[in-house]
């Protein structure tokens, strides 16, 4: 359950980092 947890809090602000990242780190 732990796992599941992590994906959903991380798939909305994980995304948002992630797209971020990838702008400033293309």
């Amino acid at each position: 359950m732990t796992v599941k947890v992590g994906i959903n809090g991380f798939g909305r602000i994980g995304r948002l980092v992630l797209r971020t990242i990838k702008e400033r780190y293309p």
